[in-house]
């Protein structure tokens, strides 16, 4: 008899152990966060919550009420392609050896574990809709562009009414395939008609559908706009009178001090008259409060299926955006609004509507959501999680933030931002160097790098820079 109770003991334990041991593993998936992971095609920073009153982005400036927002957050490389390749890798333009649009990461580095591809790997169902590896814009909506099939699960690429009325758009710079150039339309019909708003759509089903998955989700929303050509419906527009369109600050003799390489626009303006100037400023901002509205559209649905509690959003841009400043437009230059790029986290449970001066790089994304979602990294990351930073925007960090591009003439430029400075070099200094301090010149008006009363800071940048730039790399 004893025997036989004893056996019955052991039993009991055996299966306690199984259904806790079951329990803990349900727990676990249950409460493994979902990523919402949104990007936005050259998007500057001059969204409302970033101090730029006159553009309207309702739904960005309630993300940053409601997460953290880094207001020193940089880019590795100021085009789509390398930054994105950046990024997703973990790794510098310098390793990843894409510096233009054609050449595809897996060349270089094959085998790499990409920031999606860790997260389908562990265990997550990962889905991608829109761009966020690289496409050609325009002329790739629709496809695959240079994406990563190995990323994801499922991937969706809608194509809507901006890509097929192209032929209406309005080019101010002729000389340019619209990809590049200074474009827009001021379109007719709905939000969900174009490639944005199917973005939206498309986006919201999968939330929908993942409430009856077991799985927890990695999504993907990738907006193509405001990338050129700035397409738009009218009530965009109509936020924006031509008149009202305030155009950048500007200096007489700006360029006196500035190296040839570092502009990236060599005709200022491209030659467009003010007016001309405004017209192109007004689609960009139109275009900006239409992705803005597919945004709020996405978040809606998080909070009406009830997801928001348990899924950490990051919302970024590939790169920064020049609108005139120093005559310039677009990106591929290392000022601070081409280099500059607006960077917000929302993370369950780590209180929001707090702001960090902190310099960081989009480098660090992907080890931060390793660790928030505690999946261990791949230990060559280059970034720095950013962990300690969104419980505490104020905490101590030295890092610095560096950016380069590299000329077609073959000139590289390379560029180290602290909180206060900026220092940067056009063939490691042959070609010319920048030294801006944004304590007292946030518009780099005034290069300081031939000042001898600054001399000691530009050396310690220097030696700065050659941390990410060793000489003769």
């Amino acid at each position: 008899m004893r025997y036989f109770v004893d056996f019955r003991s052991v039993l009991f334990l055996f299966l306690l152990v199984i259904f806790c041991n079951s329990s803990g593993i349900a727990r676990q998936e249950k409460e493994q966060p979902n990523i919402l992971f949104i990007a936005v095609d050259d998007l500057n920073n001059h969204e409302g919550t970033y101090g730029q009153t006159y553009v309207k982005t309702p739904n960005i400036d309630r993300l940053a009420l409601e997460g953290i927002q880094f207001n020193k957050a940089y880019n590795q490389y100021p085009l789509c392609s390398p930054s994105r390749s950046s990024l997703l890798t973990g790794h510098t333009p310098d390793v990843t050896k894409v510096y233009e649009l054609k050449t595809h990461f897996r060349e270089t580095l094959p085998n790499v574990i990409t920031l999606p591809q860790l997260f389908k790997n562990s265990g997550y169902f990962t889905a991608r809709v829109g761009k966020i590896y690289h496409y050609g814009v325009p002329s790739q909506i629709g496809t695959n562009g240079l994406d990563d099939s190995i990323s994801w699960d499922i991937r969706i690429n809608p194509k809507g009414r901006d890509k097929a009325e192209e032929s209406a758009v309005i080019n101010l710079t002729p000389d340019r395939p619209l990809g590049s150039a200074l474009s827009y339309f001021n379109a007719q019909g709905t939000d969900e008609e174009q490639t944005d708003g199917l973005i939206a759509t498309e986006a919201i089903k999968l939330l929908m559908q993942s409430k009856s998955k077991r799985k927890p989700f990695f999504l993907a929303v990738g907006f193509f706009r405001p990338h050129t050509p700035y397409v738009a419906p009218k009530k965009y527009f109509d936020l924006y009178p031509l008149q009202t369109v305030p155009l950048p600050k500007q200096l007489p003799n700006d360029l006196d001090d500035i190296p040839e390489d570092a502009l990236f626009t060599k005709s200022a303006h491209w030659g467009l008259s003010e007016e001309k100037q405004r017209e192109a400023l007004r689609a960009y901002y139109a275009s900006i409060s239409f992705m803005d509205a597919q945004l709020g559209r996405v978040l809606n649905a998080l909070d009406e299926l009830d997801l928001t509690k348990n899924t950490i959003i990051v919302f970024w841009s590939d790169h920064g955006y020049n609108v005139g400043h120093h005559g310039q437009w677009m990106k591929q230059s290392l000022f601070e609004t081409s280099a500059r790029v607006p960077l917000i986290f929302r993370v369950p449970r780590i209180s929001g509507g707090k702001r960090s001066d902190r310099t960081v790089e989009l480098l660090d994304i992907y080890p931060t959501l390793a660790e928030l979602a505690d999946i261990p990294a791949p230990k060559d990351l280059e970034g720095e999680s950013l962990v300690p930073l969104l419980h505490n925007p104020k905490a101590r960090w030295s890092k610095a933030a560096y950016t380069q591009v590299k000329r077609p003439n073959g000139v590289v430029g390379r560029s180290v931002r602290t909180e206060r400075w900026r220092y940067t070099e056009w063939d490691a200094g042959k070609a010319g160097a920048e030294l801006y301090d944004h304590e007292t010149d946030a518009n780099e008006f005034y290069n300081l790098t031939d000042d001898p009363a600054y001399e000691k800071i530009k050396r310690e940048l220097i030696i700065a820079l050659k941390k990410r730039f060793p000489p003769g790399e």
